[in-house]
């Protein structure tokens, strides 16, 4: 992604959301997208995004309590076991934040194009096109032989009707709520 930017493009530090090179307060906001269910120490990166930052933190994740499965935890159970592993509630991120968040519903939309795992629930064929599910971790991360299995059962149950039986009435939906939130964590005298 960092060779992709262009040349006029702020520069860009790598770094481990655990350990910071910057100094305390350095930034007035900080956010993160999809990304601390990938870290190692969540308390000590939180930790670190608390102290490098003066003003709010924003997350967009995923609550894995608001909606535990969905139909592709059906054909890929090890992506499920993936994201129940690594999930951690809103309670436990506002606890390891210090202050109360506000937590907002982002329900996704039929057309998103993002590429993040739910972002083709209305289109289900999608899934089986190894350029939409490799960025997906949750799909990626998965051992061979399950992500195989998974794939052979949905490309089956397109092809037979069985997908659309089984979870066709999503396909009148404009949005769907698979439990991702942006999640507004501010400092006690920001707060107000």
């Amino acid at each position: 992604m960092i060779a992709q930017r262009g040349p006029s493009a702020a520069p860009a530090i790598q770094a481990v959301a655990e350990q910071l090179p910057f100094p305390d307060r350095s930034f007035g906001a900080a956010m993160g997208v999809l990304t601390v269910h990938h870290w190692a120490d969540r308390a000590r990166g939180l930790a670190e995004v608390r102290r490098v930052t003066s003003g709010q933190v924003v997350l967009f994740t995923r609550d894995p309590r608001a909606v535990p499965t969905w139909w592709l935890h059906h054909y890929f159970p090890a992506t499920a076991r993936l994201e129940a592993s690594r999930g951690t509630p809103i309670p436990q991120l506002e606890e390891l934040l210090g202050c109360p968040l506000e937590v907002i519903k982002v329900p996704i939309p039929a057309d998103c194009t993002d590429g993040f795992n739910a972002a083709y629930w209305r289109r289900p064929a999608a899934y089986l096109d190894p350029e939409v599910w490799r960025p997906m971790s949750a799909i990626a991360l998965i051992p061979e032989a399950d992500r195989a299995e998974g794939m052979r059962r949905l490309k089956r149950d397109l092809a037979s009707g069985d997908w659309h039986r089984d979870w066709g009435n999503l396909l009148d939906r404009s949005e769907l709520d698979l439990g991702y939130r942006v999640l507004v964590a501010r400092p006690s005298e920001e707060a107000s």
